[in-house]
């Protein structure tokens, strides 16, 4: 009677060889696992703003409230802009805030202007 082995052998077949086939599933799981902790780390230091309102106090400044997300102790840094009716830039300010232990902070800040502005707005917040 003739084996499996010997009929591999007549007709040139190979056998099946895991090694490849665990070497992709490692290289696999690797890429998730990177990909996975670097958007998580990512988002650890994420931070969030959201406009609270503005007070246009004269033809050269406003005051904005807003409010910003940020890790716990970390300092933060804010773009903030003012606006006039064509959506034109007519003044802007960064400004920074020193780590708290508060999750999420209130502030309120004053952007000089070029001209009168009709709003102001957080343009972005990061990790300073």
């Amino acid at each position: 009677m003739t084996t499996a082995r010997e009929l591999d052998e007549r007709y040139g077949r190979k056998g099946r060889r895991p090694l490849p086939w665990i070497i992709g599933g490692v290289l696999a799981v690797a890429v998730i696992v990177f990909f996975g902790w670097t958007t998580v780390a990512k988002q650890m230091n994420a931070v969030d703003a959201a406009d609270l309102g503005f007070t246009v106090v004269d033809t050269h400044s406003v005051d904005l409230r807003f409010q910003f997300t940020a890790p716990r102790g970390a300092d933060v840094a804010c773009a903030v802009e003012a606006l006039d009716v064509e959506f034109g830039v007519v003044g802007w300010k960064i400004v920074e805030f020193s780590g708290n232990e508060s999750h999420t902070q209130g502030v309120q800040v004053s952007i000089p202007t070029v001209a009168e502005a009709t709003t102001g707005l957080v343009k972005s917040c990061w990790v300073a």
